[in-house]
């Protein structure tokens, strides 16, 4: 698969967040894109948005018969695929002892298994052909034990894991395989955190937006660069930090305090902002 031209992409999560900023930035860059999201109602929107470049279609990631039926509908509305960009996720805060374990089951049925069966359900597809790209949407928590997103993080290691074992073992073919790690995002994801206090640490950085995100994504994608870490100069101390589980626990205290002084500063600007619409929405027109 050439690195120029227009490509045909299926887009998961692509709704709202991440997954519709990807699809509206790829349609401007000239490429076809399959919206697919288990909202459906959402992915229509989105790709009514967009236009003529994209189709919709619900996608439920935890089922291997939907995938069958969402790369098959690709190959009818967009005339084939060439770019699987698996962006789906979700999130479930708070302490693990207080989370229920069918939350954390979900977890890893969605953030792990679900992008498994697709890339799973592609393979053959772009193998037959003789071409094909893997774009993993992953996550800088793939490298740091999170307290308060315990599962989440590890949904994220495991994954990770998977994408450079399955690039390891389709090496020989023209297959690639690229993985980006967001940092904070501003997202539905983020807001669910951000009601939370149990995952200060989601707070440490500044958020960037979805469009910045959806850049990184496209141009790691063309560049068919293996792996892209956000913000890049934090990619080296916080895989450090990750692998050393004793430095971790030292500075854990400092780093959940900085996320919380954060996240209050965050409450309070929105707290600011309502109560200045609110006097706004007081004043006659």
């Amino acid at each position: 698969m050439k690195n120029t031209g227009p490509k045909r992409l299926l887009v998961t999560g692509g709704a709202s967040g991440i997954g519709a900023s990807i699809g509206r930035l790829a349609a401007e860059r000239g490429h076809r894109v399959m919206i697919a999201d288990i909202d459906a109602d959402g992915a229509e929107v989105v790709a009514r948005e967009i236009g003529n470049a994209a189709r919709s279609t619900m996608l439920d990631i935890r089922s291997s018969e939907q995938w069958e039926r969402a790369i098959a509908l690709c190959n009818q509305e967009l005339g084939g695929l060439d770019v699987l960009i698996n962006n789906a996720g979700i999130v479930h805060t708070g302490l693990a002892r207080n989370v229920a374990l069918s939350a954390h089951q979900q977890t890893f049925d969605v953030n792990t298994m679900g992008p498994i069966r697709g890339m799973l359900a592609a393979l053959p597809f772009f193998r037959a052909q003789g071409s094909g790209q893997f774009v993993t949407v992953c996550s800088m928590t793939s490298f740091l034990p999170f307290p308060g997103l315990a599962s989440y993080a590890a949904s994220k290691h495991a994954l990770r894991a998977f994408h450079h074992a399955l690039a390891l073992e389709e090496r020989e073919t023209p297959l690639s395989f690229t993985i980006v790690h967001p940092t904070s995002t501003e997202t539905p994801m983020l807001q669910q955190e951000a009601q939370s206090d149990e995952a200060p640490m989601a707070f440490l950085s500044e958020a960037v937006t979805p469009d910045y995100v959806a850049e990184i994504v496209l141009t790691a994608m063309r560049k068919k660069t293996v792996e892209v870490f956000m913000p890049p100069e934090q990619a080296r101390p916080v895989r450090s930090l990750g692998t050393n589980p004793r430095r971790l626990r030292k500075v854990i205290a400092l780093a959940e305090a900085a996320g919380r002084r954060n996240l209050d500063a965050r409450r309070a600007s929105e707290d600011e902002r309502a109560s200045e619409e609110t006097v706004t929405d007081g004043i006659p027109s």
